[in-house]
Formats: structure tokens, C-alpha cells, sequence
């Protein structure tokens, strides 16, 4: 790898992870434009549909490992719905890795354009307010749980995404779980719907590995500091931006599949 594509993939990796980090969200929805889009402005090969949805499935692995031993041992972690959602979404997430195989570029992208509007409209829709309290006392249907997991794992797993944009707004106004509980639980329902799409990105040849662990690096430096700057900006703010920023990409993508 020259010095200059270690760069350009570690600036990616760094962003994209602290826009994620300070917006609350999984990292693929942010950086699968940016890794298919930078690259080539700066003179290196671009990169396909197929290969950013492996370094994006790997990338998120790792990078949620920290987040779920962060919140070990803080009683936020609501296991009932990490076995219920992870459990679904980890099929789900492995069957899209595997299948994604078989897509073409345009189905690939398309898949990507639908997600980035679903969670651009999500962002925007009222919360039910639930009242904070022990992950013990806090109850939801199982089996609609389970369900929406399955479907939302099986999409995301195309595009190398945990799916945590789409199953945490599910979490707060579907299933009405606490906030603090949504956002603790979230990271390892992500996390175990990593294991499915990356399993699934490996088995068929997927994967890059040099992008993927410069963007793994990146990530585990930039994604605290984004969460702790985040805690500071009005979170109508971080809405309006990340709005915007997955809007934009998805504009950008429907055009030039349209």
C-alpha cells in the first residue's frame, strides 16, 4: 500500500467514524459513499459496490467490540433483546452477506439508496417517551422484535451495515425501550450483526483486507472522540446534519442508478 492510499483510506476511516460516533449510528451508512466515491479524487482505483460492503462489514466488527465492553457490568444491557434481535438479525445479516454475492453492482447500490432514505425519514420521527428504567422491568414482543431484527439484517448485511440506524429508531418507537437501555443493547445487536454480514463478505471473497484494517484503525481512534464531542452539540443539530449528509448520498446514488 503506497503512503498516499494509507491516507486517503485512514482520512475515510477517521471521518466517517467520527460522524458516526458523534450522530450515535453505525459507520456504514456514512462511509460506504465515501468509500466509493474519494478514492477515485484522489487518483487511486475505485473501489466496487461488493468491496466497500466487505471493508464496511469487517471495519464494523472490530469497531464495536469497544463500544459493548464499555457498557459491560452498567446493568444497561437488556440480554432478553440482545437474543431476540441478535439472534434474528445475526441470520439475517449473514444471509444478505452471503447472498450479496449474487447482486449486481446496481442491485447493491440500490439496496444502499433504499436504507439511506428509510434512515434519513427514521431520524425524524417523534420518539415515544419511556420512562428510564432497569433493563430488569423493561418488556417487548419478542417475536416482532425477532421479526423486524430478521428483515433489517438481511438488508443491511448486503451493504456491509450493522443496521444499527434502522433498529435503534425500531427500538425507541416500535418496541418502546429506554433510550439509555436502546443505545447500550443496540451496540451489541450491531455486533453480533456484524458476525453474520462479515462471515457472509469472507466466505465469498469480499473483503480487501488492506482497506479494511487501516479503516479498523481509524475507527477505534476516532469513533470515542466523536461520541464524547457529540455530548456537546444540540441533538437537533446532529440530526439536521447526518439528514443531510445520508440525504445527499442518496441523491448522489439514485441518480446514477436512474
Amino acid at each position: 500500500m503506497s503512503s498516499s492510499f494509507i491516507i486517503v483510506f485512514f482520512l475515510i476511516g477517521f471521518i466517517g467514524s467520527f460522524l458516526s460516533g458523534m450522530a450515535g449510528i453505525g459507520g456504514a451508512i456514512v462511509k460506504y459513499p465515501m468509500l466509493l466515491y474519494i478514492p477515485p479524487l484522489f487518483g487511486l482505483s475505485a473501489l466496487t459496490a461488493h468491496e466497500v460492503s466487505g471493508i464496511s462489514a469487517v471495519e464494523i466488527f472490530f469497531a464495536t467490540i469497544a463500544g459493548v465492553l464499555a457498557y459491560r457490568g452498567t446493568g444497561l444491557l437488556h440480554k432478553t433483546l440482545i437474543i431476540y434481535m441478535g439472534g434474528a438479525v445475526l441470520v439475517g445479516s449473514f444471509i444478505g452477506g452471503l447472498g450479496s454475492s449474487m447482486l449486481s453492482e446496481q442491485a447493491v447500490n440500490m439496496v444502499y439508496g433504499v436504507l439511506a432514505v428509510v434512515a434519513a425519514v427514521l431520524i425524524f420521527i417523534p420518539r415515544k417517551k419511556v420512562e428510564d428504567r432497569p433493563a430488569s422491568e423493561v418488556t417487548f414482543n419478542k417475536w416482532l422484535a425477532a421479526g423486524l431484527a430478521l428483515v433489517v439484517g438481511a438488508a443491511s448485511g448486503v451493504v456491509g451495515a450493522g443496521g444499527a440506524f434502522v433498529l435503534v429508531p425500531i427500538m425507541l418507537t416500535v418496541l418502546a425501550i429506554p433510550t439509555r437501555i436502546t443505545v447500550a443493547s443496540s451496540l451489541a445487536i450491531t455486533f453480533i450483526s456484524s458476525i453474520g454480514s462479515a462471515a457472509g463478505k469472507i466466505a465469498t471473497g469480499q473483503v480487501l483486507w488492506g482497506p479494511a484494517l487501516v479503516l479498523i484503525v481509524a475507527a477505534l481512534i476516532a469513533a470515542p472522540l466523536g461520541a464524547k464531542f457529540g455530548q456537546k452539540v444540540n441533538p437537533s443539530v446532529l440530526k439536521w446534519i447526518l439528514a443531510v449528509l445520508i440525504l445527499a448520498t442518496a441523491i448522489n446514488i439514485w441518480s446514477d442508478l436512474l
